[in-house]
């Protein structure tokens, strides 16, 4: 799969006044953890944009501290500002080559179901799946053709296609997918025989003045 590379600099301290400091000047205060003492460091936010449209759990990034040393890196969690639509803070978490890991891949649908085109509706009930495999053969994502999919189809976990160096820990029997027709709710129902009722009812009532001699 494709990696990345993002050039990191050291953080001396992790006060909030100096992650403060950092996020004014453009800054992303991260950590790397895992095999050994956790890393304080700080990466552009322009540039960790500029490559990751989204953040992703399953993208290998090699993280270059000041030229000085490399680690193969996934991001394990973040904090977003949702108010100001900037990540504030980025855990990573340190890998290693030849030994196998696990982590979560989206699952991507593919085509309009021929159930569609008949009234159905698509329900999508599991966005991605936990896999084990080595860090060079972790998929970006997994493609589901449903176009063949009727009403009342459904697709399970083990319907994905997968090659032999990934395996999949979430439960085969998991469904992935249905195709559903539209039905009225009770609720609606009853709220719609009410309302035919009372305008029978109203039809039924004499005006007044009717039936008087």
């Amino acid at each position: 799969m494709e990696q990345k590379t993002l050039v990191a600099h050291q953080r001396p301290s992790t006060k909030k006044t100096e992650n403060r400091r950092l996020r004014n000047e453009g800054m992303i205060p991260a950590v790397i953890y895992g095999h050994s003492e956790p890393v304080s460091i700080s990466i552009s936010a322009r540039e960790f944009e500029k490559k990751f449209h989204s953040v992703s759990e399953n993208t290998i990034i090699n993280i270059d501290v000041e030229k000085n040393k490399k680690y193969d890196v996934l991001v394990k969690d973040y904090q977003e500002d949702m108010i100001k639509n900037r990540i504030v803070h980025i855990d990573f978490y340190e890998i290693e080559r030849g030994k196998v890991l696990r982590t979560h891949v989206p699952v991507h649908l593919e085509g309009v179901p021929q159930g569609v085109r008949e009234g159905g509706i698509v329900e999508n009930q599991l966005h991605e799946v936990e896999i084990e495999c080595l860090p060079k053969d972790i998929p970006e994502s997994f493609t589901l053709d449903i176009s063949a999919m009727q009403i009342g189809d459904a697709r399970h976990v083990s319907d994905i296609p997968v090659g032999e160096s990934v395996k999949i820990l979430t439960p085969e029997d998991q469904s992935l997918v249905v195709i559903t027709t539209m039905k009225v709710s009770l609720a609606e129902t009853e709220e719609g025989e009410e309302e035919e009722g009372e305008a029978e009812g109203e039809e039924a009532a004499p005006a007044e003045g009717e039936g008087e001699e």
